[in-house]
C-alpha cells in the first residue's frame, strides 16, 4: 500500500472509530436525521479548508477546495438508520427504541468523515475539487439522492464514488459490480374487495382468501413463463392479511411486497403482467380490487469509466494489502445511489466488513448486524486512493 495513504489512515482512524460509536448509538430514520447531520456538522466544521452547506435540512454538502485546478470528484455516504431493534450485543448499542444502525451507514458516514479529515490536510496538494455528500433517507423512497440531484449538489462534478460495508465479505476485501450493481424496485398494495360470509357457507362469499391464494401462485408465472430467462426478475409478496375468524370468511384480503429487476423495460412489463394477472383472476371470481405500484429506486449501473478508476486506484495504491474482487452477480436489493449515476459517471463499490468468524445471521437489515471494525480503514484507504488518483 501507498506509504503516505497508510500513513493518513491510520491518523485518522481513531476519530472514525469514536465517530462511528457515536452515530451507531444515536441512530435516525429516513428523513429525520436531524441529530445525525448536526453531529457531522460541528466535527467537521473545525476542519480547515472545508465549506459546509445543507442542501436539505438532514443532509450537508462538504466542499474541499485543492490549491490547483483540476477535476471536481463526489466521494457519498448513506446516513440514516432503520426500524429495527438492536440485538447486536455491542456495547454502542443504539439508545434510540427500536430503530438501528443494520446497513452500516454509520461506517460508511464515518469513513467519509474521515477522508474529508485527511482531504483538509492535504489541500494544498490536490488539483481540483473534492465534493462529500451525506445524503440522508437512503432507506426510504423516493430516498435523500434525488432531493440532492435536484438540489443541484452535482453541479460541476465529473464522477461520483459511493463505499458500502458488506458483512458477507471478508474484511481486506474491495468489491464491485460491472456494470450493474443494483435493481429496480417496484413496491405494490393490492386490496381484494370480495364478499364475506359466514364459515359455514362458504357458497354465500366471494372469499378474498382464496382469490389472494391463487393470485400469490399466478405471479410467479410472470418470472417463469412471461419473462426471457436471460432478464429474471423478483416478484415477492411479503404480506397477506384477512380479518376473518374460525368461522368468518372475511370481505376484504390486502397483499403488499415488491418487484425488483435489473432491466428497466421488464419493470413495466412485470407491472403490466401484474395487473392483468390480478384483473382476470378477480374477474373470474366475481371480485373488485385496488392495486397501487410504489415506484422505489432505479436500475444502478456503474459507468465503465468509474469502473476502470477503481481498479486503477486500487493496482497504484492499495496493492497487495487489500483484494479487489469483481462481484459476479448484481444485487437485487435497491439502492438510490443510482440517480447520481444517471446525471454523471459513477461507480458503487463494497468493502467487506466480516468477522473471520462471522454468522450469517448477522447480516445486513437484521437485528444482530456486526462489522470489522478493522475494515473502517479500509474504507477510508479506498477513499484516499481515489482521492490520489485523480486529483493529486
Amino acid at each position: 500500500m501507498n506509504a503516505k495513504i497508510k500513513e493518513l489512515a491510520a491518523a485518522v482512524i481513531g476519530d472514525v472509530v469514536k465517530w462511528r460509536r457515536t452515530i451507531h448509538q444515536n441512530p435516525e430514520l429516513s428523513f429525520k436525521e436531524f441529530q445525525t447531520i448536526a453531529f457531522i456538522i460541528k466535527e467537521l466544521s473545525a476542519l480547515k479548508n472545508v465549506e459546509i452547506t445543507q442542501p436539505t435540512p438532514t443532509s450537508a454538502k462538504v466542499i474541499v477546495n485543492g490549491a490547483h485546478p483540476g477535476k471536481t470528484v463526489a466521494l457519498r455516504a448513506d446516513i440514516d438508520a432503520l426500524p429495527i431493534c438492536e440485538n447486536s450485543g455491542e456495547t454502542f448499542s443504539s439508545k434510540n427504541a427500536d430503530i438501528m444502525h443494520a446497513c452500516g451507514h454509520d461506517a460508511n458516514t464515518a469513513m467519509l468523515m474521515g477522508a474529508v479529515k485527511c482531504a483538509s490536510e492535504i489541500s494544498d496538494q490536490l488539483k481540483g475539487r473534492l465534493v462529500f455528500i451525506f445524503q440522508h433517507a437512503e432507506e426510504l423512497p423516493p430516498g435523500g439522492a434525488i432531493e440532492l440531484v435536484k438540489a443541484d449538489v452535482l453541479k460541476g462534478v465529473d464522477m461520483i464514488f459511493a463505499i458500502h460495508c458488506e458483512p458477507a465479505l471478508p474484511t481486506g476485501t474491495i468489491a464491485y459490480h460491472n456494470p450493474t450493481h443494483s435493481a429496480a424496485v417496484t413496491n405494490f398494495e393490492l386490496t381484494i374487495k370480495g364478499r364475506g360470509a359466514h364459515g359455514a357457507s362458504p357458497q354465500d362469499a366471494v372469499d378474498p382468501i382464496i382469490i389472494g391464494s391463487e393470485i400469490v401462485n399466478v405471479l410467479q408465472t410472470i418470472v417463469s413463463r412471461r419473462i426471457a430467462p436471460n432478464k429474471v426478475p423478483v416478484i415477492t409478496v411479503a404480506t397477506f392479511m384477512a380479518n376473518g375468524s374460525y368461522n368468518i370468511i372475511p370481505p376484504t384480503a390486502y397483499l403488499s411486497g415488491t418487484m425488483r429487476t435489473h432491466h428497466a423495460d421488464v419493470r413495466e412489463k412485470m407491472e403490466q403482467e401484474f395487473e392483468k394477472t390480478v384483473k382476470g383472476i378477480t374477474e373470474i371470481y366475481g371480485a373488485d380490487y385496488d392495486l397501487k405500484f410504489i415506484r422505489g429506486y432505479p436500475v444502478g449501473i456503474n459507468s465503465q469509466k468509474a469502473v476502470d478508476v477503481l481498479k486503477q486506484s486500487y493496482d497504484k495504491f492499495l496493492t497487495p494489502d487489500y483484494k479487489l474482487q469483481l462481484l459476479p452477480e448484481a444485487s437485487y436489493g435497491g439502492e438510490d445511489f443510482a440517480y447520481y449515476q444517471q446525471k454523471v459517471d459513477g461507480c458503487f463499490a463494497y468493502i467487506g466488513s466480516g468477522h473471520k468468524d462471522f454468522d450469517k445471521k448477522a447480516m445486513l437489515h437484521t437485528p444482530y448486524f456486526k462489522l470489522d471494525e478493522d475494515a473502517l480503514t479500509v474504507g477510508v484507504s479506498l477513499h484516499l486512493a481515489l482521492i490520489y488518483d485523480l486529483l493529486v
